[in-house]
């Protein structure tokens, strides 16, 4: 498949079951016996993007004299906790100005499908995308939202579920026009929670 990384899958495995004896589980019971391959073929799927450029999938594009925003609004995404290894869930909002040329749809949704497969931080995934629909698509300016429920805040540490943490990043006129950033927040917020 185009983008599969390749990881060490014995390598982890060997490192899970180690966990599961560190944390004073027996890794030959039944119910954790496969465990470490399982969590190898899932950290291949989840890791994926590091074996990938994400902003490939900007180039196949059409040109069109459109100049108005293009807004993909609630774009599942799910990643991993570059500090703790805990998913962090939620959705992608994201727009951009065209200068000439447009993309698919779907690329968008694999723009930050590609950027979330990685160890992430929330702010760094939202920075990629909005550089990527700016800089790679070369884009009069681009906009992201991104809301999501972090395991490391609801399951361990200050254990509060249901905070949610949205972070947003604008490139081009949506930063020099407040009017315009406006409007594409207001068309981003009739979706959200």
């Amino acid at each position: 498949m185009p983008g599969e990384h390749e990881v060490d899958r014995a390598r982890i495995g060997r490192a899970v079951r180690e966990i599961l004896i560190g944390i004073g589980e027996n890794p030959d019971r039944e119910g954790v016996l496969g465990t470490p391959e399982r969590v190898a073929e899932a950290y291949a799927h989840l890791f994926s993007g590091l074996g990938e450029d994400p902003t490939r999938h900007l180039e196949v594009g059409f040109m069109e004299s459109a100049r108005d925003t293009v807004l993909v609004r609630d774009i599942p995404l799910a990643s991993l906790c570059e500090h703790h290894l805990l998913p962090f869930v939620g959705k992608a909002h994201l727009g951009y100005a065209p200068n000439g040329r447009v993309v698919g749809l779907s690329k968008l949704a694999r723009l930050v499908e590609g950027y979330a497969r990685r160890p992430q931080l929330q702010e760094r995934l939202t920075a990629q995308i909005a550089d990527a629909l700016y800089e790679s698509l070369g884009s009069r300016g681009s906009i992201v939202v991104i809301e999501a429920d972090h395991s490391c805040m609801t399951m361990r540490g200050v254990q509060k579920p249901g905070s949610v943490t949205v972070t947003s990043a604008v490139r081009g006129i949506y930063e020099a026009d407040e009017a315009l950033r406006s409007e594409a927040l207001a068309l981003i917020s009739r979706g959200t929670r």
